[in-house]
């Protein structure tokens, strides 16, 4: 029996579970709320995000079946006399991996990692030297050490002599004091040039990606919240962190746009900047996004730029305002299948997280704002560098950078 079983059996045995018109509301095990399970002779469906996402049998449709096979007279006199099972809708893909390029990639990462940022570095164009005091550290040298530092996931100390060997193999003209690396990451003006990197970093793959996907995470700070909880009468606390919101490639899961914002961000307000900002520089064909970003302005904003929105939409909406998010609310509600279908590739920025956050950490280091908001985008320009590294192996590709424009600070 496993996780999903386990629970729709702890469902079943601890929750109301009723029949209505056909369908059967389970209470959801988490909190407040309900889903609306359907269940047919060989299918089954239900409106969980679990379903939803992952077209697999949930831990509600389980508590359904187990409901269903157990007594159903009050008195015990009466049992079901069938055994149901069911399956989802969809079925679950599973994609082979290429063990020889990934081998390949893996050992060869770091060399190839320096190489890469080096070249991405050099395109930086260089600010005017001051005329008094000390001659500041090269940007391209900087950013360099900033990004190479959060790749090595290790203290500013312990990094100074994977720095001291890239300037013995010449990826940067001089090693700089590990102080210099904070105080650069605490500099605003660094923060468009990372995201310029970034969009850099993700242009070799512009002839592979069509398809994108956004959502949000956080990543945790050294800072805390506290407040005082009344129910209960103690003071609480818990980590801060900053919202990463970012849209990848759905094949490749490299980063095409990001923008970094505190805790309480929305998310829905920000898809049209970074459908925008992907637009410029890839043919966009789909955008999958969750619920949070169900509305008419983020429909219409992915339409414009020629692409599909499968956007999942909520129990309340009714595609209501013509447009794009009426036709695709007619789609979700009449063509459920092939919508999911679409709409299942929202899982490739989940792994996009998950690759980052499990390579480079899901805690910062940083103390000051700006340059928690600097670190987060190193991380993410290192998941591009890297993703790079292993479809140079996979696909066979050379990157080549700043082949249309040069960076200007």
């Amino acid at each position: 029996m496993d996780g999903r079983q386990q629970r729709g059996l702890e469902l079943a045995a601890t929750r109301t579970i009723r029949q209505k018109a056909g369908i059967w509301i389970v209470p959801s095990q988490a909190g407040a709320g309900t889903y609306r399970v359907h269940i047919m002779p060989k299918i089954a469906s239900c409106t969980c995000p679990d379903f939803e996402t992952r077209g697999v049998t949930c831990k509600h449709i389980f508590a359904v079946t187990y409901v269903m096979k157990r007594e159903q007279n009050a008195d015990g006199s009466t049992t079901v006399t069938k055994s149901l099972t069911v399956t989802a809708t969809t079925e679950r893909t599973t994609y082979p991996q290429n063990w020889q390029a990934y081998n390949a990639a893996q050992t060869n990462e770091k060399g190839r990692f320096q190489t890469l940022l080096s070249d991405l570095c050099s395109g930086i164009q260089e600010p005017q030297a001051r005329k008094m005091g000390r001659p500041s550290l090269p940007l391209s040298d900087a950013l360099f050490s900033a990004t190479f530092k959060v790749y090595s996931t290790v203290s500013g100390r312990r990094f100074m002599t994977d720095l001291r060997e890239a300037h013995t193999n010449g990826f940067i003209s001089k090693t700089p004091h590990y102080n210099s690396i904070f105080r650069y990451l605490e500099n605003p003006e660094l923060t468009p040039i990372l995201q310029t990197l970034i969009t850099q970093s993700s242009l070799p793959l512009r002839s592979v990606e069509t398809d994108f996907a956004v959502d949000s995470s956080g990543f945790t700070t050294s800072r805390f919240t506290r407040w005082y909880d009344h129910k209960y009468g103690q003071v609480r606390q818990q980590h801060d962190w900053v919202k990463c919101h970012l849209m990848c490639g759905v094949k490749t899961n490299i980063v095409t746009a990001v923008e970094i914002h505190d805790r309480n961000a929305n998310d829905s307000p920000l898809l049209p900047a970074m459908v925008e900002t992907t637009a410029r520089n890839f043919q966009m064909s789909e955008v999958s996004a969750d619920k949070g970003y169900a509305s008419k302005a983020n429909a219409e904003a992915v339409a414009n730029v020629g692409a599909v929105p499968f956007i999942s939409f909520a129990s309340h909406h009714r595609g209501n305002g013509g447009g794009t998010w009426e036709k695709m609310y007619h789609y979700f509600s009449f063509r459920r299948t092939e919508f999911l279908q679409h709409y299942h590739k929202r899982s490739n920025v989940e792994s996009t997280f998950s690759m980052m956050k499990r390579k480079f950490g899901d805690g910062l280091r940083s103390k000051t704002d700006v340059a928690m908001v600097n670190e987060t985008l190193c991380k993410v320009l290192c998941h591009n560098l890297v993703v790079l590294i292993h479809e140079m192996y996979e696909l066979g590709i050379d990157p080549v950078f700043w082949q249309a424009q040069t960076a200007s600070v």
